[in-house]
């Protein structure tokens, strides 16, 4: 699909963010330009996520509605059934036309969506949400039903998808972490803390670490063999860090696998080395004016493909671009007119 001219998929750095405010602006990273907005009129926005081909923008939210059934732990239900539209909240949107509306509408989810992501080559979509099921959705099929569901006891926060594009980490707010088989449907559960929410989930490029946020603000890190063929991924507990002293919301490894970012309430976003897991750097928008309150929670980060910079979103309506090794704030986006909690950054170049 081609781009057109002036089109947000036209240009070679794709930054967009979102939040309470309804709206997804699309932003100019190098001068902080706002370069589109979409009104997001159902309901705040919780998670963003761009193709792989950069062509379109899923925003995930959360509607209005009764609540889902439930089944029993670990259950996989597949076909999905449609429910009816408005209960259920995923939008697409086009990158490559102004079209200000969504050009796809997903059915079938009746409470807050919280995770959505790609298959590499963009055949399938994955979402979790406060129903306590994860899905997949199919996109190449014109009946936008879900095709598989995998059921956990309480609702899910994050979803993480594996390099190896056939395990999907589903964390949920009992402190459980499942590993999900999508070969031969088996799954696995860990606990690292019992009864404390699991906030985010994410693997490494390479694959050797996943890492796993909480609550408590501890973020916990595995090494991981296996997950090649046949073989089902093991996870090696490598380190505990006390990473923040209030809830921690994200954690994002960089494209080189050198990193580890992880965000939280306490105004932070710290970036520890993978080497040895020491901090590196700490971008803070806590003020120096003792009279000021707290700016709000670190929601979302994403690092630029170079691993050299990242941008994150926050509860003072503002992201920001930051150098990584200095902690400098490189570029301020300001529009929102409330917290921005999620974000999207794709600074790839197709080939």
């Amino acid at each position: 699909m081609n781009a057109a001219q002036g089109t947000v998929g036209s240009d070679p750095v794709i930054l967009a963010t979102a939040g309470y405010d309804h709206t997804v602006r699309f932003w100019q990273a190098h001068s902080g330009i706002c370069t589109r907005t979409v009104q997001h009129q159902d309901s705040q926005v919780n998670a963003l996520e761009i193709t792989p081909d950069r062509s379109m923008i899923a925003a995930a939210g959360e509607p209005p509605g009764p609540r889902g059934h439930r089944a029993g732990p670990g259950t996989l239900l597949t076909p999905c059934p449609v429910l009816a539209a408005g209960y259920q909240h995923i939008r697409m949107y086009d990158l490559n036309s102004n079209n200000p509306n969504p050009v796809i509408n997903y059915d079938g989810v009746s409470k807050n969506i919280t995770s959505v992501g790609f298959h590499e080559d963009g055949r399938w979509m994955y979402t979790g949400g406060e129903d306590c099921m994860a899905r997949i959705w199919d996109l190449r099929s014109r009946n936008l039903q879900c095709q598989r569901i995998f059921q956990v006891n309480a609702p899910i926060n994050c979803v993480c998808l594996h390099p190896n594009q056939a395990e999907l980490i589903v964390g949920d707010q009992s402190g459980a972490i499942h590993i999900w088989d999508l070969k031969t449907d088996h799954n696995e559960q860990l606990i690292p803390e019992p009864e404390v929410s699991v906030n985010s989930v994410h693997i490494d490029p390479d694959a050797s670490y996943m890492a796993a946020v909480n609550s408590s603000g501890n973020c916990y890190v595995w090494n991981l063999t296996g997950g090649i063929g046949e073989e089902v991924t093991q996870l090696i507990p490598k380190t505990k860090i006390p990473a923040h002293n209030r809830y921690a919301l994200q954690c994002k490894f960089s494209p080189d696998s050198t990193l580890l970012a992880t965000c939280s309430a306490d105004q932070t976003c710290k970036i520890w080395r993978t080497s040895n897991f020491s901090l590196m750097t700490e971008l803070s928008i806590k003020s120096n004016n003792p009279g000021e309150t707290s700016r709000g929670w670190m929601w979302d980060c994403a690092f630029s493909g170079d691993s050299q910079y990242i941008v994150t979103a926050s509860s003072d309506n503002l992201a920001r671009l930051w150098c990584v090794e200095t902690g400098e704030i490189k570029r301020e986006y300001s529009g929102h007119q409330k917290a921005v909690v999620c974000l999207a950054f794709n600074d790839s170049v197709l080939g």
